[in-house]
């Protein structure tokens, strides 16, 4: 037993892990080895791994305020290395591991029970800004990318709505945002990562080196390996985004329109809602074209969609339009409500019906304010193969975004059991689950949720993580 681990203190003092004890499943810290308490030795860190109370709740929790696991130590690493030294070793006693960035999940599918939750928020360096590329690391926000992209002329192609969201958050799900219409989502936009596996293996990865892992991550749920790098695709930046707000008084007058402006990619963003009126729902487009210098010809953006009964059309800088609702939701994170969210893709054929009937079943005190978003892709936009989608050559992707405020927990287990048969009624028509909301699920629902390549998700586990350690709370694997 070392008396002292060089440890890295980040504000108050922190309870330092100097060793692991497998018999009682717990970590040694410093002041109890000061007092003769024994074990495993922990690799020497750069950061620090701490069991003290506040870190220890706040690994336990999430957006979605529903699961709350503890894990028994947190990670935060000031190195690639702490990383991929803290992996190994849990990998060696059989620890389990997940990494939390900034928190958003909702079904605690970062939450690692018993375990050691890293917080990558303390991997946040930009490393460069080219045409070539981004290079940053996993805990770098979108916010902080975006920023430093567009103050050099660039941007990446895809945002989410919310802009702070980690990078390795958004690439280990997949990233879906307007701009998914033209670019696909933000995994299908990425040069080069580097990982660690579950065993402890720093590896880079690309379309061109060890494809086989780069297919796995991206979009791979944390289950076969932890991304601490990335490099990714930029684009040239326009100064200025025009928005166009078409109000329908019908469903399918809205996606009509919205499957004209897919067809033609008159906009840059394409999205779409069902807005809650005293009447029943109302029917939003919501389309953006970014450019610099002269505006678009209203007129013509208009032109060959279905007449709407309402126009709002309003500029505003690019980074102020991709960012618009950061500061709403940073709010919401403070209120911590339960958000027992409801994320699919639906096949085109199916979807007028199935947003009809979701609908029909739905009020607004289901969604407590939350928003209703349906919005189609084009599935040869889509390449990862562990992001699951139906096979249709437009995918919709529809979220319900549920608040239950003031908290109730027989709200959240009602709503839970309303997304669990909306699932069914989904999969029923060739939809497929989203991974990043509420949905109980059991391990023989994943088999069908990959289809074909649930054969390259277990190949995959079994090379890179044989003993199950990385991300238990997914369910995937035994």
């Amino acid at each position: 037993m070392p008396n002292r681990r060089h440890v890295l203190v980040a504000g108050a003092a922190a309870a330092a892990v100097v060793a692991f004890d497998p018999v009682g499943l717990g970590w040694v810290t410093q002041a109890q080895a000061d007092t003769g308490a024994t074990g495993l030795a922990v690799p020497d860190l750069d950061g620090e791994l701490v069991t003290d109370e506040a870190a220890l709740a706040e690994a336990a929790e999430d957006y979605g305020q529903i699961a709350h696991r503890r894990p028994r130590a947190v990670l935060r690493p000031a190195s690639v290395e702490d990383v991929r030294r803290v992996v190994r070793f849990a990998d060696r006693h059989r620890i389990a591991v997940a990494v939390r960035g900034q928190g958003h999940s909702t079904f605690g599918q970062a939450q690692a029970p018993a375990g050691v939750v890293i917080d990558s928020r303390t991997l946040s360096r930009v490393h460069g800004i080219t045409p070539r590329g981004a290079v940053v690391d996993a805990g770098v926000t979108w916010f902080d990318l975006f920023s430093a992209a567009t103050a050099a002329g660039l941007t990446p192609p895809v945002a989410t709505d919310y802009l702070g969201l980690s990078v390795g958050g958004t690439l280990s799900v997949g990233g879906i945002g307007g701009a998914s219409s033209r670019h696909g989502l933000q995994v299908d936009n990425v040069l080069e990562l580097l990982v660690v596996t579950g065993d402890g293996r720093l590896l880079t990865c690309s379309p061109t080196q060890n494809r086989d892992l780069f297919d796995a991550v991206l979009g791979g749920l944390g289950q076969y390996g932890i991304i601490v790098r990335a490099t990714l695709r930029l684009i040239p930046a326009k100064t200025t985004a025009r928005v166009y707000r078409l109000t329908y008084a019908d469903l399918p007058s809205l996606t009509a329109a919205q499957r004209i402006a897919l067809a033609d990619g008159r906009f840059d963003y394409l999205e779409g809602q069902a807005v809650s009126t005293p009447t029943g729902w109302s029917y939003l487009l919501e389309g953006a074209v970014y450019h610099s210098g002269a505006a678009p010809d209203d007129a013509k953006l208009a032109r060959g969609l279905p007449t709407p009964a309402a126009t709002e059309v309003t500029s505003l800088p690019y980074l102020d339009w991709i960012n618009r609702i950061y500061a709403l939701v940073e709010q919401l994170k403070a209120l911590r409500f339960a958000n027992p969210w409801l994320n699919l893709f639906l096949p085109d054929k199916a979807t007028d019906a199935y947003i009809a009937d979701l609908l029909s079943r739905t009020t607004p005190a289901d969604t407590g304010g939350g928003p209703i978003l349906f919005y189609p892709v084009p599935r040869k936009r889509l390449t990862r193969p562990l992001v699951s989608v139906p096979d249709s050559p437009t995918v919709f992707v529809l979220s319900i975004l549920r608040t239950v405020a003031p908290p109730d927990e027989t709200v959240v287990r009602k709503l839970l059991t309303d997304n669990r048969a909306a699932y069914e009624r989904a999969r029923a028509i060739g939809g497929t689950q989203y991974p990043i909301g509420s949905i109980p699920t059991t391990r023989a629902d994943w088999p069908r949720h990959y289809g074909a390549e649930y054969g390259r998700a277990r190949k995959a586990k079994a090379q890179y993580d044989p003993r199950g350690i990385l991300a238990p709370e997914q369910g995937i694997f035994s």
